[in-house]
């Protein structure tokens, strides 16, 4: 009987415990921390998509028509300027070439035999005007057929990588028919799309920098910085975007003809509204803070972010300075709730995060 009294109440004395636990519990999770947007001079990176192409890159094609009798590289291979990649077989092109030279050696002595007449007064000198006229046109076409001779040697115009090949010996080719691509690499161009505003603040902010960071496909920076070299001419009417171009060095040739990457520029902003980026969340793409009215009920706001930075956001509209937001706990309350809170400067938040903004 003793036992079972000692249970009763050790029972009793859990269940009080346990009571006074969760109310204790849920007085601290009814009370939550609010501040406000901070408004400052910082500056922020922002990532443009970006198509890496090489500095020069160009279809190497065929000028003559006829069967591909020697490759002289490999795919993926290093090459020279002026290094012989191809041959065409050129046997027709070696019988032009000796079929007009000796056109053109009938032509000197029918030169030569009309001079003599027209010294003894035999031919007028139109005659021989004529027969100099037929050495110069035969003179042209053994220039001519030099030329279709040397359209069977193709060369490397300058240095760089070959692309694939896609004749092998003995195809027969036609007259501007590819044979392969070839890249030069050492340098390498980013182009990226910019709005109208990013664009104007560019060309009239003395800040922002022209210098540029290049992340690449597996998220790893390229080693070298870039320049902003061009801006085009025209913006899209369609996106309202306007192209830039940002040259980086490539050394190591790491960087190929047609990569993608994520160029990183920093923008200065005046006067930019900050938030910590745990009071937002996200619904269908679109950001939400939390606002906190003068009767201590939150509404849910949509803000437009114009940039990020580690745990912060920079916000273009939707809050301002003079708002309270949710810090913590946004996901567990909704719409029209009323809240208890204490409130935190922003600048002390900001302090607390990893990055602090300038």
């Amino acid at each position: 009987m003793n036992r079972i009294v000692v249970f009763t109440g050790l029972f009793a004395l859990l269940c009080q415990t346990s009571c006074i636990s969760k109310k204790e519990e849920k007085e601290a999770i009814s009370k939550y921390t609010v501040t406000s947007p901070v408004k400052l001079d910082t500056s922020f990176t922002k990532e443009y998509v970006s198509q890496i192409r090489s500095v020069r890159n160009i279809e190497i094609r065929a000028q003559e028509k006829g069967y591909l009798q020697n490759t002289y590289v490999d795919e993926g291979q290093f090459v020279k300027a002026g290094q012989l990649l191809f041959r065409i077989m050129p046997k027709m092109y070696e019988a032009e070439l000796l079929k007009a030279q000796a056109e053109a050696k009938a032509a000197e002595v029918e030169l030569q035999n009309a001079t003599t007449l027209v010294d003894k007064n035999i031919i007028s000198k139109n005659e021989q005007t004529v027969a100099q006229a037929r050495l110069d046109q035969a003179k042209a076409e053994i220039a001519l057929a030099k030329l279709h001779l040397s359209f069977t040697e193709i060369r490397a115009p300058f240095d760089g990588t070959i692309d694939r090949i896609p004749k092998k010996l003995g195809s027969l080719i036609d007259e501007g028919e590819l044979l392969t691509s070839l890249s030069d690499n050492s340098q390498m161009f980013a182009y990226f799309n910019v709005s109208e505003p990013e664009y104007l603040d560019y060309k009239t902010d003395s800040k922002v920098h022209s210098k540029v960071s290049l992340l690449l496909a597996n998220n790893r920076p390229l080693p070298y910085k870039g320049d902003v070299e061009t801006v085009e001419s025209e913006f899209d009417s369609e996106t309202g975007n306007i192209a830039f171009r940002a040259r980086f060095p490539n050394p190591d040739r790491l960087l190929k003809h047609g990569e993608t990457g994520k160029v990183l520029m920093t923008i200065p902003v005046k006067d930019a509204i900050i938030i910590p980026q745990k009071a937002t969340y996200e619904i269908q793409d679109k950001k939400y803070v939390f606002v906190v009215d003068k009767n201590n009920v939150i509404r849910s706001r949509n803000i437009a972010i114009s940039g990020e930075m580690p745990d912060l956001y920079v916000v273009q509209k939707g809050i301002s300075e003079n708002d309270k937001i949710l810090l913590e706990g946004v996901q567990k309350v909704k719409e029209d709730d009323k809240i208890n809170y204490e409130y935190q400067s922003p600048r002390e938040v900001i302090s607390h995060l990893r990055l602090k903004a300038e």
